[in-house]
Order: C-alpha cells, then sequence, then structure tokens
C-alpha cells in the first residue's frame, strides 16, 4: 500500500532479511504485511505525539481523505522537522525489527 511517507522509508533491508528465513511463501507475506502495520502505526503515533488534540483531528481526517499532498501541507507546517522524525521513528523500528531477526536466526 502507497502511504504518504513511502517516498521517505524504505523497509527493503527487512523484507531482505525476511526472505531470508525458513519460512513458507504465505508465512513471509504475513510478517511483512506485520511490518508494514507496525511500521505506519509507529509512524503515526510519532506525528500524533507532536500535535495538539485539535491538530490530531485535523491530522486524522487528512489520513482518512489519503489526500497525501494535504498531509504533508499539513504537517509541514505544525510540526518542526516532520520528515525527520517520521524517518528517526522508522529507523529505530527497523533496528528494533533487524535484532529480531538476528536472534531468530540463532535460536535455531
Amino acid at each position: 500500500m502507497k502511504r504518504f511517507y513511502s517516498h521517505i522509508i524504505e523497509i527493503d533491508s527487512i523484507t531482505y532479511e525476511l526472505d531470508k528465513l525458513d519460512l513458507s511463501k504465505n508465512q513471509k507475506l504475513h510478517l511483512a504485511s506485520l511490518v508494514d502495520s507496525s511500521l505506519h502505526y509507529t509512524i503515526i503515533d510519532a506525528i500524533l505525539s507532536e500535535l495538539s488534540a485539535e491538530d490530531k483531528r485535523a491530522f486524522l481526517q487528512h489520513l482518512n481523505m489519503e489526500d497525501h499532498q494535504k498531509i504533508w501541507n499539513f504537517l509541514n507546517e505544525k510540526v518542526d522537522k516532520v520528515e525527520e522524525k517520521i524517518k528517526k521513528a522508522a529507523e529505530d523500528l527497523k533496528d528494533e525489527l533487524h535484532e529480531d531477526l538476528i536472534k531468530s536466526k540463532r535460536s535455531k
């Protein structure tokens, strides 16, 4: 699914590691879907933590309409260095997922 932040976040390193696991195609697809969902909610949480209650409602309305340009216009107006904050939240989660994958490989 194309998300409003897709142009600044990559998850290829995670999907590459998932492909190396000894799992069925369906299991890998399911894990990739979980990674995507986790990343999405991590980014949304990072953004919401920067907004006032009123701005949270407005952001969620823009998000619901899936108008990426309106979302970016809004976020750039309301959140200082929003892209950096999104990238940081995504990188922290990806680091955590990489660690989990490494532990998973070691335990086999």
